[in-house]
């Protein structure tokens, strides 16, 4: 459950329908887990590779690619929204996420449209719509916030996408509230952490620059800059908090560096279990001081990179597997 002292809690960026009926409804039961994240990478990982989808994808086969999908999805997420509902309901997060089609990340109004229609299709108050930081997301953050539609800013990277991603949400959350007595919003800035370090190591290491620190101390300015005028309705998340074998690094890394006050971390199954068997399980590592995390970044400075071209190449390099896995996703399953 969410730390009572700190507010710091764990979802679990997994979603998949045998995983909703066993394993997630244990991580509630148990007090691990307080949300779940989906993306388009993780549905298509799990409607082609699980059995679980067989029998509801054979109801819906004079059905387009796009609509099995959706109906796989919103059963999925309206399972999970229920399990959780026992967190959300005692006034703790309890929140499930699903993400708009990734095609629609420059198109405002497609954004809100479909925000709207999934959030009304799974008819439950549990769901957030994840939405990329991109000039038409920010529109729509406000937008679907102000109808009441709580909301995932997804795919940040840099301070300026989550300035931004914290003022469309402050907009609409601020505006619901002062004409809505009933219902509740909310939004999580959800501030991708490990791909910085899998793009950046091996370079920095030339330059004896140390390895495995740009991603959590980029997400520490991030931090900080979120909480100078801490909204109570928007908590930074720490997502992409998985690592990868090559990286050398402990499991639960990417969570016991970011435990943080008022704050949230995503991450992958094997990782929040590495992370609850840790001794030092609920340590405080955050806030960092702003002129150690200045110095790291003068010192890439130095090693000529450009961290704006990192954070464009990041983004770009997000939304395209988003697409990538959307789109393979869809052709599987037409």
């Amino acid at each position: 459950m969410v730390n009572d002292k700190t507010g710091f809690s764990l979802w679990v960026d997994f979603i998949e329908r045998d995983f909703i009926k066993t394993e997630l409804k244990e991580l509630v039961k148990n007090s691990i887990i307080d949300g779940a994240t989906s993306n388009p990478s993780i549905f298509a990982n799990a409607i082609i590779k699980s059995n679980a989808y067989k029998e509801q994808l054979e109801e819906l086969k004079e059905k387009s690619a796009k609509e099995k999908y959706e109906a796989l999805a919103v059963k999925d997420i309206k399972s999970a929204a229920r399990v959780l509902s026992i967190c959300y309901n005692t006034g703790f997060e309890g929140y499930v996420s699903i993400e708009v089609d990734p095609y629609l990340s420059n198109d405002a109004k497609g954004t809100i449209e479909e925000g709207k229609r999934l959030f009304k299709e799974i008819g439950e108050p549990n769901v957030m719509i994840k939405v990329p930081a991109t000039e038409a997301g920010y529109i729509a953050m406000e937008e679907l916030t102000k109808l009441g539609i709580s909301v995932n800013a997804t795919l940040i990277f840099s301070p300026q996408q989550a300035i931004k991603s914290k003022e469309a949400l402050s907009k609409g959350i601020n505006e619901f509230i002062s004409f809505s007595d009933e219902g509740r919003v909310e939004g999580v800035i959800s501030i991708f952490v490990s791909r910085f370090d899998r793009k950046l190591d091996s370079k920095l290491e030339e330059y004896g620059i140390a390895k495995a620190k740009t991603g959590i101390l980029n997400a520490a300015k991030i931090y900080n800059i979120i909480m100078k005028d801490k909204h109570p309705s928007i908590k930074p998340l720490f997502a992409s908090t998985g690592v990868k074998e090559n990286q050398g690094l402990e499991a639960d890394y990417y969570i016991t560096n970011l435990v943080a006050p008022h704050s949230i971390n995503t991450a992958p199954i094997d990782t929040i279990k590495a992370y609850e068997a840790n001794p030092n399980k609920g340590k405080l590592a955050l806030p960092i001081d702003d002129n150690i995390i200045d110095k790291h970044f003068e010192k890439l400075s130095e090693a000529n990179i450009n961290m704006d071209s990192v954070y464009e190449e990041l983004m770009s390099e997000g939304l395209k597997a988003f697409e990538d896995a959307f789109s393979s996703m869809i052709k599987d399953i037409e």
